[in-house]
C-alpha cells in the first residue's frame, strides 16, 4: 500500500475520530441518548444471562486485555528482530506505544465518566473515551495480521490462504468482539468503542508509512546487460 494511501485512510479516521470527540465533550444530546439506551439494554442482558456475561468476562478481562495484548506485540517484536524483519518489527512497536499515548491523551482530555449501571456485572477504572482495550485491540491485531501476511511461514505458499483466512478471521472477530464485550459488561459507551475503532485504525495506518514504505527501486525490473556478441 502506498504512503500516500495510508495518510489518507489515517487522516479520514483521524477525522472521523474528531468529529465523535468533539461531539462527546459538547455533549451532543442524540448521541448521548443512543449511548445510553444501547447500554442500558445490553446490560439488561448481561444481568438476566449470567453465563453468557462470565464468557464475555473471560474473554475481556483475560484474552482481549491491553497487557495481553501488548505482551503478544513484545513476543512478536522479538520474533521479527531475530529474523531480521526490522521494519516491521519497528512498525509493531511503534504503532503499539504511539496507539498508549494516544489513548491516555485522549482519556485526560475529555475525562468521561463510565456507565453508572444497576447490579454492574464488572468494573473498569481511569475514563471511558477512547475505550483502552478496544484501541489496543484494533493496533495490535491490525499490524500482526500484516506480520502474518508478510512473515508467517507458508503464507507466500498456495496452501497459505488457509493461514491468512484464520488470521484474518482472528483478527476481526478479536476487535470487534472486544467492542462489544465492553459495551455488553457496562463498562463503556458505544461511542468509547467507536473512538477506540477509529483513533486505532488512524494510528495503525499513520504509523505504518515509514516502516512499509518501498525501498528506493524496489519496483523496477532489472534485466541482465547484454554482451557484445552474445
Amino acid at each position: 500500500m502506498r504512503a500516500r494511501t495510508l495518510l489518507w485512510c489515517a487522516g479520514a479516521l483521524a477525522a472521523a475520530g474528531t468529529v465523535l470527540l468533539v461531539l462527546v465533550l459538547l455533549g451532543w444530546p442524540p448521541l448521548w441518548n443512543a449511548d445510553r439506551e444501547l447500554t442500558y439494554r445490553l446490560h439488561e442482558t448481561a444481568v438476566s444471562r449470567p453465563g453468557w456475561t462470565r464468557v464475555n468476562r473471560l474473554l475481556t478481562d483475560w484474552i482481549w486485555d491491553p497487557v495481553t495484548l501488548r505482551l503478544l506485540a513484545a513476543l512478536a517484536v522479538l520474533e521479527l528482530l531475530r529474523r531480521r524483519a526490522l521494519r516491521t518489527a519497528g512498525w509493531l512497536a511503534t504503532a503499539t506505544l504511539t496507539a498508549f499515548a494516544v489513548q491516555n491523551g485522549l482519556k485526560a482530555l475529555t475525562a468521561r465518566e463510565r456507565p453508572q449501571v444497576p447490579d454492574p456485572v464488572d468494573s473498569a477504572h481511569l475514563y471511558a473515551f477512547p475505550s483502552g482495550h478496544v484501541m489496543t485491540a484494533t493496533v495490535v491485531c491490525g499490524v500482526l495480521l500484516v506480520v502474518v501476511l508478510r512473515h508467517a511461514p507458508g503464507a507466500g505458499l498456495r496452501g497459505g490462504h488457509h493461514l491468512r483466512a484464520a488470521a484474518a478471521a482472528a483478527a476481526v472477530c478479536s476487535v470487534l468482539g472486544v467492542g462489544v464485550t465492553r459495551v455488553y459488561l457496562g463498562v463503556h459507551w458505544p461511542s468509547d468503542v467507536l473512538a477506540g475503532w477509529l483513533f486505532g485504525g488512524a494510528v495503525t495506518a499513520a504509523s505504518a508509512v515509514p516502516f512499509l514504505r518501498r525501498q528506493p527501486g524496489s519496483g523496477r525490473r532489472t534485466h541482465p546487460r547484454r554482451v557484445p556478441g552474445s
